[in-house]
């Protein structure tokens, strides 16, 4: 019989919380009374996560471990469990327990009345930096200001989809993922639950400053041209207050006597010019590393074993979307 929900948990180098993650989910899960899965999705971790999931596995016939052959990033593991899910409701939580579980069953209520996509608020982010707090609220603005497709701001992964979302999201095969746009983009009937995010049980954050600055470049560059389009209107008016200030050289020069010859200012103007040109050039270059991306066509991700399937039919299954993926 298959599982009515789909829990999905991506995992990196969580040996220290992801048992007490295990069991409050089960905990949580038990209370709805119907048949579930809990789909950990091992990110290529490299401490005791992969050995703890497999003695958790092979005592729960609810729990299912997919193992990635390296490390290919949290949105592609979100992917993956997608992927691999079969439940009517797909919910998706990390690993470090700072969304609690306990609010699946709030999201649960909200898709019976008949909402297609129900993503969690939060309304409070203990445990983190005055500076990742700001960041994260500027980014979140800074992108609904920019992109077409509203997405909600001061949420994340933390949500719960019906089956015909997911099933959208599977054909959606862009190599630079942002779920969560995605989600907002295929749009269907959305609501939310709020919630206060919790400090992490244990270890430390996967999200350091340089995969915060590439996971807001994927954000924006995925669901915005505007960069361009400024880098256009930059390189319009640069080019036309040259042009004005050429005719002020000329001036100076044949009407007046009070020019001065030198390099300096020829040197400062060079320098301000190209340094801007280079900056266009790699908002443009962040685009077309994209577009090589996906030109490539290599698969998402590359399985190396999954663990917890209890007949040769899920297995048989299972097999077959590994191999969809690695072509």
């Amino acid at each position: 019989m298959k599982a009515r929900y789909s829990v999905i948990i991506p995992m990196f180098n969580e040996e220290e919380v992801i048992a007490h993650t295990y069991d409050r989910l089960k905990k949580v899960m038990d209370t709805c009374g119907e048949s579930y899965e809990l789909l950990f999705v091992n990110d290529g971790s490299r401490d005791r996560t992969v050995e703890i999931m497999r003695e958790i596995t092979n005592r729960d016939k609810n729990v299912k471990l997919i193992d990635f052959s390296r490390n290919f990033g949290h949105q592609v593991a979100i992917t993956a469990g997608m992927d691999y899910s079969e439940g009517q409701a797909v919910v998706v939580i990390d690993a470090d327990l700072q969304d609690p579980p306990e609010v699946i069953l709030e999201m649960i209520e909200k898709w019976k009345e008949g909402y297609d996509v129900v993503y969690a608020k939060r309304l409070k982010r203990h445990g983190e930096t005055l500076f990742k707090k700001v960041t994260a609220k500027l980014f979140y603005r800074l992108l609904s200001s920019m992109t077409s497709v509203e997405i909600p701001t001061d949420t994340g992964d933390f949500r719960l989809i019906d089956r015909k979302v997911c099933d959208v999201l599977r054909g959606l095969k862009e190599k630079n993922r942002y779920v969560r746009g995605l989600v907002s983009w295929v749009g269907f009937r959305q609501t939310m639950v709020e919630y206060v995010r919790e400090e992490r049980f244990a270890g430390e954050t996967k999200y350091p400053l340089k995969k915060m600055i590439r996971f807001a470049l994927d954000g924006i560059t995925s669901f915005s041209h505007k960069p361009l389009k400024i880098a256009s209107y930059i390189g319009f008016f640069l080019s036309f207050a040259s042009f004005i200030y050429l005719f002020l050289v000329l001036f100076q020069r044949l009407f007046t006597s009070w020019t001065v010859p030198g390099w300096a200012s020829i040197v400062g103007v060079n320098l301000l010019f190209n340094g801007i040109v280079l900056m266009l050039l790699g908002v443009i270059g962040e685009y077309i590393g994209r577009i090589y991306d996906e030109s490539k066509d290599r698969p998402l991700y590359i399985v190396r074993e999954t663990t917890g399937y209890q007949d040769d039919e899920e297995i048989s299954e299972a097999s077959l979307k590994v191999q969809r993926h690695v072509r």
